[in-house]
């Protein structure tokens, strides 16, 4: 009974490891960590991933309560959380893209409650569903999961901890987070920028039009006229953000 006893805990204690790696993925990642897939289904996705990968790696029996075990077990998570954090670099850049091109059109004021970011606009909330389908449609989540499986190999559990690269790593690729709200929302600010030059000549050629009753409303239609144009390019650049989220993930995991 002791044996069994023994060999039991000594499995937990190999078992926890790939685990905690692969849980704090499913809290930080996209679509994962949407409130839509609520605690028990997370444990159940994290157990279900921990049991496939266990058995294709050697797994080292560290004792979690000791202070090597403490400082692994913050390494797996920062690793988890870093590989999510980086692709939700992408969802941020998408919703600061929604938010300039509402701002622009002129509906900054038309806000919904989401759950996982807050007040944003209605546009953010369309851009968010479109990045969601091409995140599904390019196979992200399958993506993903094969990315924190292959990790165990070039950061295997008990190896070398998340160094400063990884951390200047996050630093640098988080300026995407302008750079690619400015690269999707660039097609409509720049077209709505020569509608309200066009309408600022009108207003100083004819003084008594009123701009606030010919503008707005012009600005709203216009806006979603280019909007719709400019969906394909913004599609494109969104899978594009997408796809240098995944590059960035397996540089820091040592993939490429």
């Amino acid at each position: 009974m002791d044996v069994a006893a023994v060999e039991l805990l000594e499995r937990f204690y190999s078992l926890i490891w790939p685990m905690l790696r692969i849980s704090a993925l499913l809290i930080a990642a996209p679509i994962f960590s949407l409130r839509a897939v609520n605690l028990r289904i997370r444990i159940v996705l994290a157990m279900s991933i921990t049991w496939l990968v266990y058995p294709l790696h050697t797994w080292p029996t560290i004792d979690p309560l000791s202070a090597a075990g403490l400082l692994e077990v913050a390494n797996q998570l920062m690793i988890g959380l870093l590989m999510g954090l980086m692709l939700q670099v992408v969802t941020a850049a998408i919703v600061v893209a929604g938010m300039s091109i509402a701002n622009a059109i002129g509906l900054s004021m038309a806000t919904m409650i989401d759950p996982n970011m807050g007040n944003v606009p209605v546009i953010s909330q369309f851009l968010l569903v479109l990045a969601t389908l091409i995140f599904v449609g390019l196979g992200g989540h399958g993506m993903l999961l094969s990315l924190v499986v292959e990790s165990f190999t070039s950061l295997p559990i008990g190896g070398n901890l998340l160094g400063d690269m990884a951390w200047r790593q996050l630093v640098a690729w988080s300026s995407m987070l302008f750079l690619g709200a400015l690269l999707t929302a660039l097609p409509v600010m720049v077209a709505l920028l020569f509608i309200n030059i066009g309408l600022g000549v009108a207003t100083r050629a004819a003084p008594s039009l009123n701009i606030f009753s010919v503008g707005f409303p012009a600005m709203i239609f216009a806006g979603f006229g280019i909007l719709i144009l400019a969906l394909p390019s913004i599609g494109a650049r969104i899978q594009w953000l997408w796809m240098q989220g995944f590059f960035q993930v397996r540089t820091l995991v040592g993939l490429s």
